[in-house]
């Protein structure tokens, strides 16, 4: 990281997912996120925010390019860490792994952006993760959809790539008018509810 705070596998995943999910504007991207910068890790924060804003022009096109990015930092994060330290988790009982993997998934948002941080918790089966100061988020006037997807999808992939299967959801976010973005994680399955017989 750079004196912004702002991550490699941050810039490094947005640029993958603009190239797959508008690969005719990908050139238009570039003129923030150019090569040089995405080699040396030198892209700043102005340079970002442009291209989170221009991409929440793009309509449905934003989620999608977030998401995706949320799914690749994940599985580069996973990839980088050491074969023993994947095997050490990959071992843990359901419990204590699911617990490591929100470990993990805190540093990657820390990676991600130095100025955000990540606090997680598991009560009754779910979990609760919470980032604070996130630069998807930092918008003048509350949008009416969230705008943080990125840390949810990183969270759903860095648990699958446990071997721990579960949507992960964005509850609030600080973009949509949240003092914070929440996610939850149900690690227990929702017992669907009983169905209502008419009177």
């Amino acid at each position: 990281m750079r004196e912004s705070g702002v991550g490699r596998v941050l810039v490094a995943s947005l640029h993958q997912a603009i190239g797959e999910v508008l690969p005719m504007r990908l050139g238009f991207y570039e003129g923030w996120l150019n090569a040089e910068g995405l080699r040396d890790g030198t892209i700043g924060l102005a340079p970002l925010y442009a291209v989170l804003s221009f991409l929440r022009q793009e309509g449905a096109a934003y989620d999608q390019v977030v998401s995706i990015a949320g799914a690749y930092a994940a599985e580069w994060t996973v990839d980088s860490m050491s074969p023993i330290a994947r095997s050490v988790i990959g071992s843990l009982p359901r419990v204590l792994r699911r617990r490591a993997v929100l470990g993990r998934a805190r540093a990657l948002v820390r990676m991600s952006y130095d100025g955000s941080r990540a606090t997680w918790r598991i009560r009754k089966g779910t979990g609760r993760m919470t980032v604070a100061a996130s630069v998807f988020c930092s918008v003048r006037e509350p949008v009416p959809l969230p705008l943080c997807r990125y840390y949810a999808s990183a969270v759903q992939r860095m648990l699958a790539r446990f071997d721990i299967e579960t949507p992960v959801t964005v509850d609030s976010c600080q973009g949509a008018g949240g003092s914070a973005c929440t996610m939850l994680i149900p690690f227990v399955p929702v017992e669907p509810a009983e169905p209502v017989e008419p009177s």
